[in-house]
């Protein structure tokens, strides 16, 4: 009965997207319910990607129509304070507290508040059904943790870290550089002319900045010339979008593998997150199996 079920399903969704695709930019059909390109794209949009990822969003969006379908069919429900909670968590953490902002907000976007909060109920939906299915029955065992981090030693190292110098000069400023590095030839002290002339934010302790991972704190170009350098040695003036920076490198702590125990919690996250991610494939997988899918 039910292969009967699903052929007579696929012949309405044929029949009636050879019309509509072209039309209404079908993309996708899972059951009764229907993807439309612009939903892809509206999602792509709200993430901040872009078409490269257009695949990849619309199988989401397919997953979480069957997910929603998987709660409909248990009887999961959700009480509207719930969701009138989380509402108002989101207005706090997005919009300062202030209602009228997310008003304008959707304004913007041509969204009515009610079709909004209808979308915060069913993510809240979506989340509960996965924490029932997948997050809460996700474990680390001792023996996946030492398999995990004997199998895979790159991604348990400590972070390189430097104590550098800077001078940073505004766009404004940058005839000053010859008379620095001049000053700096003849053996004028780095700490003084930061405090001088730098518009960078440690200028006032001499330019320093002490023990960070480059990466985290400059720019790629910066990090990359950091990297360059020999310890107590100077970059040379680097231009960025107008501003001019001078580094020299202080000090210098190279990678190093991380002990087990160091890198316990970072293990732990690692097996967890493979193992969450085979259970909700298996999840997908079945609810697949139960379900009429057309992608187009």
């Amino acid at each position: 009965m039910k292969s009967i079920l699903l052929s007579a399903a696929a012949a309405v969704a044929a029949a009636f997207s050879a019309a509509a695709v072209q039309s209404d930019g079908i993309a996708a059909v899972v059951g009764g319910k229907t993807i439309l390109r612009s939903d892809i794209e509206g999602e792509l949009r709200r993430i901040g990607a872009d078409e490269s990822r257009f695949d990849e969003v619309r199988d989401r969006l397919v997953e979480r129509l069957l997910i929603l379908k998987a709660a409909a069919d248990s009887k999961m429900t959700m009480q509207e304070w719930v969701v009138d909670n989380r509402v108002r968590e989101i207005v706090d953490d997005m919009f300062g507290g202030d209602r009228s902002r997310l008003d304008e907000a959707l304004i913007r976007q041509k969204v009515q508040f009610s079709e909004w909060r209808e979308r915060i109920k069913e993510d809240t939906i979506v989340g509960a059904m996965r924490w029932n299915v997948v997050d809460k029955n996700v474990t680390a065992s001792p023996a996946e943790m030492k398999a995990e981090f004997t199998a895979h030693p790159e991604r348990y190292r400590k972070d390189g870290r430097v104590t550098v110098s800077v001078i940073l000069l505004r766009p404004e400023d940058a005839a000053k550089k010859d008379a620095i590095s001049a000053a700096l030839k003849e053996g004028g002290d780095f700490a003084a002319l930061a405090k001088e002339h730098s518009a960078d934010t440690h200028a006032k302790d001499g330019g320093v900045w002490r023990d960070v991972v480059p990466a985290e704190v400059f720019r790629p170009e910066i990090a990359a010339a950091i990297e360059k350098t020999a310890k107590g040695g100077l970059s040379g003036w680097l231009d960025v979008d107008g501003w001019s920076f001078l580094i020299r490198k202080d000090d210098s702590v190279d990678s190093a593998p991380q002990s087990f125990a160091e890198a316990y919690t970072a293990v732990e996250a690692n097996v967890k997150n493979a193992n969450a991610k085979k259970l909700y494939d298996e999840w997908m997988k079945r609810l697949r199996a139960d379900a009429y899918i057309k992608i187009y």
